[in-house]
C-alpha cells in the first residue's frame, strides 16, 4: 500500500480543530514576526542618516546587498530585498490562512476574537510596512484556490491598502482585548491596534483622525517610565510604557532568542561588547556622528542608547555601538531582548505632531512634548511658532526612538521624494567628509551615498516580476 501522507505530520484537514490548534498557528505567525524584525533595522535604521557600518576593507561581500542601504545604491537585484518581500508575503499567507479556517470554525466567539484581532492587527503591520517600503503593493487578504491565480496578482493602489489597513485596525480594535494573563504577555492588545491605527493616520496626514484616535491610548493605563533604559531591560519587558514588542527568550534552546547585540557591536570587538570572546560581531548599524551630535549635553537617553568607544585589551577603540540591545545573557548569541515597536512615548510625540499640524503648538501638545524631555532630564520647550516646533518635535522623535526603526519612515512621512534626496545626499556628504568609522584606506566609491528622488521607494524585486510579469517595476529602477 502507497502511504501519501506523512504519518508523523498533521495536516490542515485535521488541524484547526479547537482554540489550542489556532493559538499554535497564531504563534507561528509571531514567529514569523520574529524572521522579519531580525533584518527590520537594515530598510528603516541603515537606510537613513542614524546609523552606518564597521567598515571592513577585506570582506566586500556585503556590498551588493546590505551595505547598497547604507550607501544608498540599491537596485532590483538586491538580495536583502527579495528576502524581506518573501518574508512578509509568507506571513500574510499564514495569517490569511489561519483566518479562513477561524472564520469556518465553530470556537465560540469568547475565543475566536481576540485570535481574529491579533491576526488582523499583524495583517495590518505588515501591510503598514510594505506600503511604505514599496508604495503599490500586492493586496491579498485571502488565500488562492488554485496557484495558478498568483500569475494573475498585480499591485494594488496605495489608497486601496491604506484603506484595507484601516479596516483590519478598526476591526482590531473592536475585537482585542485591553490586557491578556501573565502566560500571555506581550501579545497584541487593544492598544496596540489603536496606537498602530492612529500612527497609519498620521502617516497618510489624516490629522484630525490621528488625534481623536491617539488620545483613546492616554486612558488605557500606560505611562512613561521614570527611567528610560528600563523601556530595553530584558529583566523588565512588557512595562508599563511598553504598547507593543516582538517577544524574544534567550538562555535556553528553545530558538526563541534575539542576537541583535551581536549584529551591532563593532566587528572586531570580539567580547567587549557582548560579553563572549572568540565571537565575529556584525559591525552593523553603528551610530552615525550625525545621530551621536543630536543629543543635547545632558541627555539621560545617551548613555542607555549608545556609546561612543569600547575599551579591548586595555585599548580603547573610537568605534560607537549600540547600547538598547546590549545586556547580561548566560548563553553566547542567545540574548534575551525584545526589540520595542509601539511604546507610549511615540504616542505622545505622534499626539503633539498631529495637534501642531491641526492647530499648531497649542498648550497641550507642548505638554506631550515636555512630558518626554522632562523624563529625559531636559529643558522643557516653550514659544514655538509651528514650523519651529515641529522641527523640536521630530528632532525629539529621533534620539527618544533611536535604533528602534521608526527614522526611515518619519523621514518618509515628513519629506517629499525631492526634500528626502537632498537630505540624504547632503548627510552622505557629511559621512564622505569625515565618516564615522575609519574606511581602512578604502576611498569611497563615486555612486555612494548618490541618492535619487525615486529611491524614495524600493524596487520590486527583481525575481518577482520574472515570476509574474503583470507585475510593474517603481520607476528609476528600469
Amino acid at each position: 500500500m502507497l502511504v501519501t501522507t506523512d504519518p508523523t505530520r498533521i495536516g490542515t484537514a485535521l488541524f484547526y480543530k479547537n482554540e489550542t490548534q489556532f493559538l499554535q498557528a497564531l504563534s507561528g505567525v509571531y514567529g514569523q514576526l520574529q524572521t522579519i524584525t531580525n533584518s527590520a533595522y537594515i530598510f528603516q535604521e541603515f537606510a537613513s542618516d542614524n546609523t552606518t557600518l564597521d567598515f571592513n576593507p577585506l570582506d566586500r561581500g556585503g556590498a551588493a546587498g546590505w551595505e547598497a542601504f547604507e550607501f544608498s545604491t540599491v537596485n532590483q537585484g538586491n538580495g536583502e530585498i527579495a528576502n524581506m518581500w518573501n518574508q512578509y508575503y509568507s506571513a500574510l499567507y499564514n495569517t490569511n490562512f489561519t483566518l479562513e479556517k477561524l472564520a469556518a470554525s465553530t470556537l465560540d466567539a469568547a475565543a475566536k476574537g481576540p485570535i481574529e484581532g491579533q491576526l488582523k492587527f499583524l495583517r495590518a503591520y505588515f501591510y503598514f510596512h510594505l506600503v511604505q517600503y514599496f508604495g503599490d503593493v500586492v493586496l491579498v487578504t485571502s488565500t488562492l484556490d488554485k496557484p495558478d491565480k498568483a500569475f494573475e496578482l498585480i499591485r494594488s493602489p496605495q489608497a486601496d491598502v491604506w484603506k484595507q489597513i484601516e479596516k483590519d485596525l478598526t476591526e482590531a480594535t473592536a475585537l482585542l482585548p485591553a490586557t491578556y494573563p501573565a502566560s500571555q504577555l506581550g501579545r497584541a492588545t487593544k492598544g496596540a491596534a489603536v496606537s498602530l491605527l492612529g500612527k497609519v493616520y498620521l502617516t497618510q496626514k489624516k490629522y484630525a483622525e490621528a488625534v481623536t484616535t491617539l488620545k483613546q491610548v492616554l486612558t488605557m493605563g500606560y505611562s512613561l517610565v521614570p527611567n528610560y533604559a528600563d523601556n530595553f531591560n530584558p529583566a523588565k519587558k512588557n512595562g508599563p510604557e511598553s504598547i507593543f514588542e516582538v517577544q524574544y527568550q534567550g538562555g535556553n534552546d528553545l530558538g526563541e532568542w534575539s542576537t541583535f547585540a551581536y549584529t551591532f557591536a563593532p566587528r572586531l570587538s570580539a567580547g567587549a561588547v557582548t560579553g563572549f570572546a572568540n565571537t565575529t560581531p556584525g559591525g552593523r548599524n553603528i551610530p552615525t556622528n550625525d545621530i551621536i551630535a543630536a543629543y543635547e549635553p545632558g541627555d539621560l537617553r545617551k548613555d542607555a542608547s549608545l556609546k561612543t568607544s569600547y575599551t579591548l585589551n586595555g585599548t580603547v577603540v573610537p568605534i560607537p555601538y549600540i547600547t538598547k540591545f546590549t545586556h547580561t545573557h548566560t548563553i553566547t548569541g542567545r540574548t534575551d531582548d525584545n526589540w520595542p515597536v509601539l511604546r507610549y512615548a511615540d504616542v505622545l510625540l505622534m499626539l503633539a505632531e498631529a495637534i501642531n499640524e491641526q492647530s499648531g503648538p497649542t498648550a497641550e501638545a507642548v505638554d506631550y512634548l515636555n512630558q518626554i524631555r522632562k523624563r529625559a532630564g531636559l529643558k522643557e520647550v516653550s514659544g514655538l511658532d509651528k514650523a519651529a516646533f515641529k522641527t523640536a518635535v521630530l528632532k525629539e522623535r529621533r534620539v527618544e526612538l533611536a535604533f528602534e526603526n521608526h527614522r526611515w519612515f518619519d523621514l518618509k512621512r515628513t519629506m517629499t521624494p525631492a526634500e528626502l534626496a537632498a537630505f540624504m545626499n547632503a548627510h552622505g556628504a557629511k559621512e564622505k567628509a569625515k565618516p564615522t568609522v575609519d574606511r581602512g584606506g578604502i576611498s569611497f566609491n563615486a555612486l555612494d551615498y548618490v541618492f535619487n528622488d525615486y529611491e524614495y521607494f524600493l524596487p520590486i524585486p527583481a525575481p518577482q516580476i520574472l515570476i509574474n510579469n503583470k507585475l510593474t517595476q517603481n520607476p528609476g529602477y528600469q
